[in-house]
């Protein structure tokens, strides 16, 4: 909850709260490793939204997004959880592995809570998918700067931009650029390159384990900085 203040107080736009799962599939070792030890700690997804809810009743205004795979829902109850999370104070859901074709019902549930169903862009997908997508999409649009698995990586896509000039002529929906941003300097690129926003998630993991031993309340300070250098590579102070 800490952690999750901290970034609203250094000027998070959106803040994206990962739902553990036993098996990852599209998380590379940072988030492997971090749902692992969630798991392990005994992170639920109920515990999740009762988080959310938690920092809603503090006064928390920061529009806030559930990253999930299926299977957690389903194991909750699918319409439970649409449910629950948009009274818990959910702006938004993205679903690693649930791909377009079989989230009819999920975007109906969606709709009917109030909920942005966030819909995800890669450099595989084709200019008639991402009409199709953008059609039904909500919130903003995560593009997936490249094949493979999130994780922090020391330079972007060479391909990145022709990704965000196909994704902007199939919608109007602010983009995201996730899986491999984690310096300022890249994120001042990917802005550059037609985006609006970053998506950063295993490297504030990183800032996370690096700093354990300082203890929570330094560590977190730690996650703050990093994140306001995030920012002003966005241009942002």
């Amino acid at each position: 909850g800490e952690l999750v203040r901290e970034l609203a107080r250094r000027g998070a736009d959106v803040i994206e709260l990962g739902v553990p799962f036993s098996d990852p599939v599209a998380d590379g070792p940072t988030i492997q490793r971090s749902s692992e030890e969630a798991l392990a700690g005994g992170t639920t997804l109920a515990a999740i939204l009762g988080l959310v809810g938690e920092l809603r009743r503090g006064g928390l205004e920061t529009p806030l997004v559930l990253m999930t795979y299926c299977n957690p829902v389903y194991r909750y109850g699918w319409e439970r959880f649409f449910r629950d999370a948009a009274r818990a104070g959910a702006d938004g859901l993205i679903f690693a592995d649930l791909p377009f074709e079989e989230g009819a019902e999920s975007r109906r549930l969606a709709a009917a809570a109030g909920l942005n169903l966030i819909s995800f862009f890669a450099p595989t997908t084709s200019d008639a998918r991402m009409a199709m997508m953008a059609a039904e999409a909500g919130g903003f649009v995560y593009c997936v700067s490249l094949t493979g698995v999130t994780g922090a990586r020391g330079s972007l896509p060479p391909r990145l931009t022709e990704l965000l000039r196909r994704a902007r002529a199939a919608t109007g929906l602010p983009l995201a650029v996730g899986f491999g941003v984690s310096t300022p300097q890249q994120a001042a690129e990917v802005v550059a390159a037609g985006a609006d926003a970053v998506i950063v998630g295993s490297a504030i993991i990183n800032v996370l384990r690096e700093n354990v031993a300082l203890g929570p309340e330094e560590a977190v300070a730690k996650v703050g900085e990093f994140a306001a250098g995030m920012l002003a590579g966005l241009g942002r102070k």
